[in-house]
């Protein structure tokens, strides 16, 4: 008589799925694909403070940047936080702005159109590099990129070329966007507290913070 072949305890099985189920998402967010939340107002109109988008870290590995992709990358100045700009030049390639217009090779770049000027103002070079910069020459290796929020952005203008090393992934869809509100609670110690506030607040809050329309967005 054949013996019935042994099941595993439940448990196991589950702790099995549960550790497989850890380790796709961990190779996932490491190779793969990572979130990233808008910290910013920098890439207004087209990315929202607060936007959560997910960033394909491996298409740098196949693809050339190509003027007018969104990415996300180390900043220059502070490797340890993540920035998001629109790629204006390529390496090799001149850019130059006079009173707000983007010239690339001397031929004019037309702002995205989610893209605006806050600031009615001109502001001369040597005061400031906002609205009239250059020409100069994008290095080896490098970008020029600018944030969509031409007047307020810390961008290429500011902290100069990016080293494309820096390139984390290229921004794809807006997954959440959640609308930022100073009086929510904060996460802190000792944590079970704020937990259930912060969770008991957002949901009391919801159709106050949720862009439900956003969700879903293609970043273009």
């Amino acid at each position: 008589m054949m013996k019935r072949k042994e099941q595993k305890p439940s448990i196991i099985g589950f702790i099995e799925v549960l550790f497989l189920a850890f380790l796709i998402a961990f190779l996932l967010r490491t190779f793969v694909v990572q979130a990233y939340k808008l910290p910013s107002s920098s890439m207004e109109d087209s990315l929202l403070s607060g936007d959560f988008v997910l960033v394909y870290k491996l298409h740098y590995r196949f693809n050339e940047p190509v003027p007018g992709e969104v990415i996300v990358f180390k900043y220059p100045l502070n490797p340890s936080k993540d920035m998001v700009k629109r790629v204006v030049a390529l390496e090799g390639q001149t850019v130059e702005i006079r009173n707000k217009i983007v010239y690339v090779d001397g031929k004019m770049i037309p702002d995205p159109v989610s893209a605006k000027h806050s600031d009615s103002r001109i502001l001369p070079e040597d005061y400031s590099t906002r609205d009239n910069l250059g020409p100069v020459q994008v290095l080896a290796g490098h970008l020029f990129v600018l944030g969509d929020n031409r007047d307020n952005s810390q961008d290429s203008r500011e902290w100069g070329f990016l080293d494309r090393s820096f390139i984390k992934g290229k921004a794809m869809i807006v997954y959440w966007s959640w609308t930022e509100d100073p009086h929510a609670p904060k996460f802190r110690s000792p944590y079970i507290t704020p937990l259930l506030e912060i969770i008991f607040y957002n949901l009391g809050h919801l159709g106050d913070r949720l862009r439900l329309g956003r969700i879903g967005t293609i970043v273009k």
